[in-house]
């Protein structure tokens, strides 16, 4: 049977994985030539591959397992984004593409504080989110301020240290209390509508639609959170949603928390985030006995350990209805 019959004609048929060999099939006479494919060009970068739609991606090995650090438009951005995870897993012998960073320098003094304040994975998926720049630049920034109303600050000092937003002047916007579904899995944060906004407008697209955006907010620790906010017409309300769902498990957020913002009163009107745990909170029971709701109070301590139980058996006015109701019945009944 010939090669024209099964491939048809003129076919390319794909050997092996990747563009490694590709066999062209001639169905003139049926011979099969083998040409090698082009390979993919290597990189002269360490930590730094090649992609076949012309982009580079970065990696990096832990424990002889591959982290992906994603893929970016050009060689040299793939490297750099290899040093700053190289830096963040390796530390002082880190190995890196362009000159490493030193402490005697204020400029990588500041990257090295943000990146020592941050976990391997939360470094990892700024890389890949492409926004590690963005929020370098922001912690620089909020590092800058703090140390510029506070005085000269110490060199040991990291920008994730509480102390150096102590000095920063705050003006309070307002608190809410998180509820079930916001600290759930839709990942998701409402605010209420007067104060999106006041303190939070979007803009207007030509269709008439609000436009979302990304925030900002810097916490008490330094650390600088970035969630996507926006209005939903569904349901006609006001969301922190892309991010929000890391905020709540770092934070350990429970229903009942209170999630407090704040915007600087300097010129930059830098936004804050803090939570505050819910207040202490009497649990009402209601018992029924004999006929009688009574009411059962059971205070709680605000770290959620149970204090002393203190029981409070409440008449309430439905008692006395009843026990109306009751002589009542027990009146026509003797007659």
């Amino acid at each position: 049977m010939c090669i024209e019959e099964v491939c048809g004609p003129a076919a390319l048929q794909r050997m092996g994985s990747g563009a490694s060999t590709v066999i062209d099939l001639d169905h003139g006479d049926g011979a099969a030539t083998e040409a090698e494919s082009r390979k993919l060009p290597s990189s002269q970068y360490k930590g730094v591959v090649p992609q076949p739609n012309g982009r580079w991606g970065a990696q990096i090995y832990e424990r002889h397992t591959r982290v992906w650090l994603g893929t970016f438009a050009d060689e040299a951005s793939a490297a750099r984004a290899y040093d700053a995870a190289a830096q963040r897993f390796r530390g002082r012998d880190a190995v890196t593409n362009f000159r490493p960073l030193s402490e005697s320098d204020p400029s990588d003094a500041a990257e090295l504080r943000f990146l020592h304040s941050r976990s391997k994975a939360e470094v990892v998926d700024m890389l890949r989110k492409h926004t590690y720049l963005d929020e370098l630049h922001q912690s620089k920034r909020a590092f800058s301020a703090a140390t510029t109303s506070s005085g000269a600050a110490s060199p040991s000092l990291g920008s994730g240290s509480p102390h150096e937003l102590t000095g920063v002047a705050r003006e309070h916007l307002f608190d809410k209390a998180v509820t079930p579904s916001d600290v759930g899995k839709l990942n998701r944060l409402v605010i209420p509508k007067q104060y999106a906004e006041r303190h939070f407008p979007l803009e207007t697209s030509g269709t008439g639609a609000l436009n979302g955006m990304l925030i900002n907010f810097v916490d008490n620790s330094g650390k600088t959170w970035r969630f996507r906010y926006s209005y939903w017409n569904s349901s006609q309300s006001y969301v922190l949603t892309k991010g929000w769902s890391r905020f709540v498990k770092e934070k350990c957020l429970k229903a009942g928390d209170v999630v407090e913002f704040y915007r600087s009163a300097g010129p930059d009107k830098r936004l804050f985030i803090d939570r505050k745990q819910r207040l202490v909170a009497a649990a009402r029971h209601v018992v029924r006995l004999f006929g009688v709701n009574l009411v059962a109070e059971h205070h709680v301590s605000i770290n959620g350990k149970r204090s002393r139980d203190v029981e409070v058996v409440t008449a309430t006015p439905q008692l006395f209805k009843k026990q109306q109701v009751a002589r009542n019945l027990n009146n026509l009944r003797a007659t």
